[in-house]
């Protein structure tokens, strides 16, 4: 049986191409069927955190008539950080890699962006900004997890025609679009399930990255939740990559965004334009709007809203949209 490898989409500025994936064992049940119901929907997410992956295995990425080799990490990460010594197309661009596996080769095929001229950015996270998972109440969380399949999810109403609007602001061409990028707590394990939810939804193609493979079924039932500064550092990356963009960060209030972004305000109070945080509660937290106000102080305009039709109102108003 060959190695499976799974890619995820990259990113690119003038000079440097940054492109990542895992490398696992064998297994015939690896992949996440979308359209199980119920039991069969449980068993299939569960044996995504019981994947097994590969260490020190050799990786090679083949791009622009270049063949580059690395190996993977003890989790069967792998990440390729590669100087750009030509340039190469705004938009989506292709690159493969390739690894072996005794004797078995796999060579799969994958997409990176570099973000059309332009001075707009945006950062959104996933659980309970756009699809509703109920972050704030783990055993309804793992129930929806569990016994709805990717039909049966919901996103908040509004959120679509939000980031649509988002995603061309500024744009005269019809094909060209905002960078987005999706960081989130929620585990790689879920990458093909949300990048799948976003595609029948709509939204924005965008960069996804996420937190540390889980690898064992007592890591399903902690999913998504524990310490959330992996976002803060990945967040910073991106405004430090792309530092001529002004970004708006797009989170809720059911665990820590208010506050991490509070965070990069206050290390990038010149690249980052507005701050979005969706109430997922009966009420406002006052800790939250403690950390707008402060956000505000910053000359950032921030809104802290119910629906989705508020955000774009706001974003009229303000001029990020028309």
């Amino acid at each position: 049986m060959k190695p499976i490898l799974r890619l995820y989409r990259g990113y690119a500025n003038e000079d440097e191409l940054i492109v990542f994936g895992h490398v696992f064992k064998p297994n015939k049940a690896n992949s996440y069927e979308f359209e199980k119901k119920r039991f069969k929907n449980a068993k299939s997410i569960i044996r995504m955190f019981r994947l097994k992956t590969l260490a020190n295995a050799d990786v090679y990425l083949e791009h622009n008539g270049r063949k580059i080799h690395t190996k993977t990490l003890d989790d069967g990460y792998f990440k390729f950080c590669i100087p750009l010594k030509e340039k190469v197309g705004h938009g989506w661009n292709d690159y493969y890699v390739s690894t072996t596996y005794k004797g078995k080769e796999v060579r799969e095929h994958g997409t990176y962006i570099r973000p059309y001229e332009g001075n707009l950015g945006f950062i959104s996270d996933i659980d309970d900004t756009f699809l509703i998972s109920h972050t704030r109440n783990l055993f309804k969380k793992l129930y929806i997890l569990l016994w709805k399949n990717i039909n049966d999810r919901k996103i908040f109403e509004g959120v679509v025609p939000h980031y649509q609007a988002l995603s061309t602001a500024g744009r005269n061409k019809k094909d060209e679009k905002n960078a987005f990028f999706y960081v989130s707590s929620s585990e790689w394990n879920l990458y093909k399930f949300i990048v799948k939810f976003t595609e029948i939804h709509e939204l924005p193609r965008a960069v996804l990255l996420l937190k540390d493979i889980k690898t064992s079924l007592m890591d399903f039932f902690v999913t998504g939740r524990g310490n959330h500064g992996h976002k803060f550092d990945k967040i910073k990356h991106i405004l430090e990559f792309y530092p001529h963009l002004e970004y708006t960060l797009l989170g809720d209030d059911s665990q820590d965004d208010p506050y991490l972004y509070e965070q990069i305000c206050k290390i990038f109070p010149v690249t980052v334009r507005a701050v979005y945080i969706r109430q997922t509660g009966h009420s406002k937290k006052e800790k939250a709007q403690k950390a707008l106000k402060n956000i505000e102080s910053l000359n950032i305009a921030t809104c802290y809203f119910k629906d989705s039709h508020e955000a774009i109102k706001h974003s009229r108003k303000i001029g990020l949209i028309q």
